[in-house]
């Protein structure tokens, strides 16, 4: 944590012009990379204010840019993942756009792969950018369960749960000055978001909740969700000290399931068929 909180400070930008603040409107702002202090003329500054917008109020397309940086950011720090082009890969993109495409945030591009890693984890960046383990995909009875996994993360995007932590930790680091927060800043710490640090459990809950529904929008089995957790917490608890409190959260969705008044979908379900299709890893 110490490392984490000495990477955040040194994002912070110290030489910031009190007299912008004037002009720049006040919140957590995002930036185009900035030129160096030698080239900077305060009257252009002033005059691309307009060009900052609040993080509050991000638009897709540039959460959707912050996402893609954090990305490369990611595969930079020695994230290995999959070729998109392998079958293993297309059917996982198969998965998750059929739950994009019918979840509350389907107006953005998803990207949804495949990390070279046997350990059980998961875990969604902005803009739409999800990475499952190989080693989760391996422990799923079927697809269904995995498709409730990938609702789950794509849950933590509608909820706009990474944005929300950036805007947080900025905040409490007091990286936030008049001309604001460089996207560059922004990728740095979505890097340590995805890498260490865990989301916190009303984040996880309401992915759960999101994750839930949209996998009956999609026709699944929604008991997928509750059987692979309810697995995990048997047999693999080192999941969930990455996503917490699994006990009260498989109670939640038992109830949820109970009180559900759709008609029951079964799609999903077949382990054999869900073998065939993962046989590549």
């Amino acid at each position: 944590m110490n490392d984490l909180m000495h990477s955040l400070k040194r994002l912070s930008r110290r030489w910031l012009y009190g007299a912008i603040a004037l002009v720049v409107a006040t919140g957590l702002v995002v930036t185009t990379p900035q030129p160096s202090k030698a080239d900077i003329n305060i009257f252009d500054l002033i005059f691309n204010g307009i060009q900052y917008v609040q993080l509050s109020n991000l638009s897709d397309e540039q959460e959707v840019d912050i996402g893609r940086q954090t990305d490369r950011a990611l595969k930079r720090q020695g994230i290995r993942v999959l070729r998109q082009d392998v079958p293993v890969s297309q059917y996982i993109n198969e998965i998750g756009q059929r739950l994009a495409m019918v979840s509350d945030r389907n107006q953005i591009p998803y990207t949804f792969q495949i990390v070279a890693d046997d350990s059980i984890n998961a875990f969604a960046t902005s803009g739409g950018f999800v990475y499952l383990n190989t080693g989760l995909i391996k422990a799923a009875n079927n697809e269904a369960e995995l498709a409730g996994v990938v609702a789950h993360e794509i849950g933590h995007i509608v909820g706009r749960h990474s944005i929300n932590r950036m805007r947080e930790i900025t905040l409490a680091n007091g990286i936030v000055g008049a001309l604001g927060v460089s996207q560059d800043d922004l990728v740095n710490i979505g890097v340590q978001l995805a890498l260490f640090l865990p989301n916190s459990r009303t984040a996880e809950y309401e992915a759960d909740e999101l994750g839930y529904e949209n996998l009956g929008q999609a026709g699944y089995d929604q008991r997928g969700l509750i059987s692979f957790m309810q697995n995990l917490r048997s047999g693999t608890p080192e999941f969930f000290s990455s996503h917490p409190d699994p006990g009260n959260r498989v109670n939640r969705l038992q109830e949820m399931y109970a009180d559900s008044h759709r008609e029951e979908a079964t799609y999903g379900t077949n382990p054999e068929i869900y073998r065939s299709r993962i046989a590549g890893l």
